[in-house]
């Protein structure tokens, strides 16, 4: 049934059998004690099984680390009387791996990451290990959501995880090619102004290095930043910045289709 073509009542009625005993699986890259988790983690238990699997402590940055070079530490921890979750000493990557191959033995459903500390997008998706997390999961065939919102100093979590979660539930049922990344604007602006469906953004921030020593005389390097450089079409990081939630579909499949095609040609007849 073509998507536009299905009224509100059997849409909501389709949502509704998609979501019973749904089998959901929770991390981040914030740390199992973040409160992004926490609060996605009340939305999700409306619609579904949830299954808490996320590093022990912050790994922002990790992008798509994985561990080989030592076993994997795992704890199941309780998180403040809400729920328990399986605390990894891993990557985001870690987490999704180690999971949906011996934590939990059903079938998951949907990966949900989140709801990060600090918007994933533009050039920031190849770092977040929020976004990697999500990418593992479509690496593993199971369909896959990123959820983020922009930093600051207080963020309501509270009511970004509302935000999320009617969000996911107008993508559902969502396929399990590539990620959906979710990005909610800076909430103390106000209500956002709407949803943006927008391509990743290709330019990078303003970035620059802070020189200093340490305590030992040994120099270090400290990268900092301004704000993202200006695009002129809309992208997620300048629709972030005019206040609209953004959701940008990504792709597992990094190859440059177009530039092989040319490569081909170029080498069809080469001999060594």
């Amino acid at each position: 049934m073509n998507r536009t073509t299905v009224s509100v009542p059997v849409k909501l009625k389709l949502i509704e059998d998609h979501l019973t005993n749904m089998q959901i699986l929770l991390t981040n890259d914030d740390g199992i004690f973040a409160p992004g988790l926490a609060a996605i983690y009340k939305e999700l238990v409306k619609i579904g099984d949830v299954i808490v699997a996320a590093p022990a402590d912050s790994r922002s940055g990790a992008s798509h680390s994985v561990t080989f070079s030592r076993p994997l530490v795992c704890n199941k921890v309780d998180i403040d009387g809400q729920f328990t979750g399986y605390s990894i000493h891993g990557s985001p990557a870690d987490c999704v791996k180690l999971a949906t191959m011996q934590l939990h033995k059903e079938p998951i459903d949907l990966l949900v990451s989140g709801i990060n500390n600090g918007a994933n997008a533009g050039i920031n998706v190849y770092y977040s290990g929020t976004v990697a997390a999500a990418m593992e999961g479509a690496f593993l065939k199971i369909p896959a959501v990123a959820m983020s919102v922009a930093w600051e100093e207080k963020v309501d979590f509270q009511v970004a995880a509302k935000y999320c979660i009617r969000i996911l539930k107008e993508l559902m049922p969502v396929s399990n090619n590539g990620v959906i990344n979710i990005n909610i604007p800076l909430l103390s602006k106000g209500r956002p102004k709407g949803v943006r469906v927008v391509p990743q953004s290709s330019k990078g921030f303003d970035e620059y290095y802070i020189r200093q020593k340490n305590e030992q005389g040994q120099m270090e390097f400290l990268l900092t930043g301004k704000t993202h450089l200006a695009d002129e079409a809309p992208t997620d990081t300048r629709s972030l910045e005019e206040g609209y939630i953004t959701i940008t579909a990504l792709t597992s499949d990094m190859t440059n289709k177009a530039k092989t095609d040319e490569l081909k040609n170029d080498f069809e007849n080469f001999v060594l």
